[in-house]
């Protein structure tokens, strides 16, 4: 049967994941979309439907937790939809094909842009989560984080055992920096990155995306795994144009069949 461009281009992007030494992945929310999880924006977005988050949310946080308890406890709006939404929420095969990338000792780091906690579902254990983890809870000040199910809260708001500081939700809001433990993780795994992978992402979000131009000004390789065009699309060496649930499994079993002529 004759390849495909799509064909050659997973076949180019094996090779490059193969000769390299730090193959990192950058995924954003096309990746969770893939599992049913709807996006922020646009046809079917949480916020198209309810209307944008107030930018300045973190503030509004520290001026009074106990409101953003409350709001985020209630059991309507956009929090309670995400809360289904996540619940019923399954990895997809992308999630499952860089968890065995992993396992095979070839992804060294998966950067997620998204919270849905799906790479963990899945099996991957090396993941830097970005904008943080729906499922977990962190102190503001010391940034201990705690499973939900582990953190009793017995009174608004919940404060760390720690140092007292305010315990919110992982998930970074608009106007909070990104702690500086997972960024310091992002930006020294983007360091060692000489092939990063970036699925679903639009590479338009800051500061995830300045990675791939970080590894790009060191001499690294992009492959860009996405259904659509990004701005990020002209700067890549490989683009596979699919579904990172129907590329990256693909991908993946052309990587295993190449691997043993790699002499790995």
């Amino acid at each position: 049967m004759e390849k495909t461009e799509l064909d050659r281009q997973i076949e180019r992007a094996a090779e490059l994941v193969l000769g390299s030494q730090y193959p990192v992945a950058l995924v954003g929310a096309g990746m969770s979309v893939e599992s049913g999880i709807p996006p922020f924006r646009g046809p079917g977005g949480i916020w198209t439907k309810y209307g944008e988050p107030a930018m300045d949310g973190y503030d509004r946080l520290l001026q009074d937790p106990k409101g953003y308890w409350l709001e985020r406890d209630s059991d309507t709006g956009p929090m309670a939809e995400f809360r289904e939404t996540f619940a019923q929420a399954k990895p997809n095969p992308g999630h499952l094909a860089i968890a065995e990338m992993e396992a095979l000792g070839l992804m060294k780091c998966i950067i997620t842009q998204n919270v849905d906690n799906l790479h963990q579902m899945a099996g991957s254990r090396n993941v830097a989560e970005i904008h943080g983890n729906s499922t977990k809870l962190r102190c503001i000040g010391c940034t201990t984080r705690w499973p939900k199910e582990e953190f009793h809260i017995e009174d608004y708001p919940p404060l760390c055992p720690h140092c007292d500081g305010i315990v919110k939700v992982d998930t970074v809001m608009f106007g909070e920096p990104i702690p500086f433990d997972v960024m310091a993780r992002c930006e020294g795994e983007t360091q060692k990155c000489d092939c990063m992978l970036l699925i679903g992402t639009t590479a338009e979000v800051y500061p995830a995306a300045g990675f791939p131009a970080a590894v790009k000004a060191m001499g690294g390789v992009l492959i860009e795994i996405n259904p659509l065009e990004t701005v990020i699309s002209q700067r890549c060496d490989v683009v596979l144009r699919g579904a990172s649930g129907e590329v990256l499994p693909r991908m993946v079993e052309r990587i295993k069949a190449l691997r043993p002529a790699t002499g790995d």
